[in-house]
């Protein structure tokens, strides 16, 4: 009876670890070295996606994302939005960003859009995956310059490509000065594509794709190793 209950304890361990989600991972140096990620997939159909790129390093009190948009045509925006309004209605890249290693249910959501306005917030998702009626709210960030977060985005129309690069205060996620070395994240990255014709429907990418149109499924997060 007791080789019975450890075969079945047994299969039952490899039947979770053959169902868990699979998702990337991603070495993070200090500055100047980055950990580069790119992806190609949209979501949720797999269907090929403009690339993007993503590098990012750490310094003694901060986060460095560098996001690039290859194969850009519209640069669609909003120019009346300003920080922290919907500019995920148009075309943004976007960070989801936590420090620990469980599927999170509370995390900082970073947008940037090819007029450099920027979004940054913290969501509220307890059920990790948006499920209707479920609590889910965001807390923004309200003077975000003023905290350590900066952005700086550069058009290059002949090239197809527009590229933020952004600050995000390490403090945010009590990472004292000079500790970020050896922290363990998880994060994911999109970005999202419309047109003047096409708007409000948008196409969607991930560098770990959801298996449905949200990017707010915390168990498709990616782990993220600063080294």
């Amino acid at each position: 009876m007791h080789n019975l209950f450890a075969l079945t304890a047994a299969a039952a361990g490899l039947f979770a670890t053959a169902s868990a989600t699979k998702v990337p991972s991603v070495n993070v140096p200090a500055c100047p070295r980055v950990g580069s990620i790119s992806y190609s997939k949209s979501v949720p159909d797999l269907t090929p996606f403009p690339r993007t790129q993503v590098d990012l390093c750490y310094t003694d009190t901060s986060l460095e994302l560098a996001f690039t948009a290859f194969d850009e045509v519209n640069y669609y925006f909003n120019a009346s939005q300003g920080i922290n309004d919907d500019i995920w209605e148009y075309e943004v890249m976007e960070a989801f960003l936590y420090k620990g290693t469980d599927d999170p249910q509370t995390y900082v959501e970073l947008e940037v859009n090819p007029n450099n306005v920027t979004y940054q917030a913290f969501v509220y998702n307890p059920s990790k995956n948006r499920t209707a009626g479920a609590p889910f709210d965001h807390f923004f960030v309200s003077d975000p310059a003023a905290d350590g977060f900066s952005a700086t985005t550069v058009l290059n129309k002949p090239a197809k490509t527009w590229k933020s690069t952004v600050t995000v205060p390490l403090g945010i996620f009590n990472v004292d000065e000079c500790k970020a070395k050896g922290t363990q994240w998880r994060m994911n990255f999109f970005r999202t594509i419309t047109s003047p014709e096409t708007y409000p429907n948008q196409t969607l990418g991930a560098w770990s794709p959801p298996n449905e149109a949200s990017f707010h499924i915390s168990k498709y997060f990616g782990h993220v190793n600063f080294v």
